[in-house]
């Protein structure tokens, strides 16, 4: 007797026909992973300071305040690979408004660093993760070698979405 076939797990059964069908249900991983970890961000962020923010704007936050360096919008949308420089620039002035980043203008450019609340809310959220995420983390059956092994291949796949992105558009 033949065995069932295996549900094939996508979010768009068009793009699960043929070869290759695989990465179909990688990118569905990647959707759910992503909304998940938005999700979290927002509600993370939620516990440890007052104010509504968005995914896009608690990224921003913690990559300004990540080793204490000021930092341009060029190199806040280069470190998190975003091309629309209009939605991160959006979420600079929300943060400046809210008094978690400060800005200095040096020449035509403005630099960017965490403010002391900043800074603060950034460690609020990192007890937050700490207690609701890690906790959790360390009892699955995973290394933390393996997380890093996970990491490196998700960068690795992101260039080869870049380079994707770059041959559809000379289509």
């Amino acid at each position: 007797m033949a065995e069932p076939e295996k549900r094939r797990i996508v979010s768009s059964r068009h793009l699960a026909e043929g070869d290759g069908w695989e990465a179909s249900e990688f990118e569905y991983g990647l959707i759910i992973a992503y909304n998940a970890f938005a999700r979290w961000m927002v509600k993370c962020m939620s516990a440890a300071s007052p104010g509504e923010f968005s995914p896009l704007e608690i990224l921003v936050l913690h990559n300004v305040n990540s080793r204490g360096r000021d930092k341009r919008l060029s190199d806040i949308c280069f470190l998190l690979n975003i091309e629309d420089t209009h939605t991160v620039n959006y979420a600079l002035r929300k943060l400046l408004k809210a008094e978690l980043l400060e800005g200095e203008k040096r020449g035509k450019e403005v630099f960017y660093r965490a403010s002391s609340k900043g800074a603060e809310v950034c460690e609020a959220y990192r007890e937050v993760r700490a207690q609701c995420l890690l906790e959790g983390l360390g009892h699955m059956e995973m290394t933390g070698d393996e997380l890093r092994e996970m990491a490196t291949r998700l960068r690795a796949l992101s260039g080869q979405y870049d380079q994707a992105s770059r041959a559809a558009a000379s289509l």
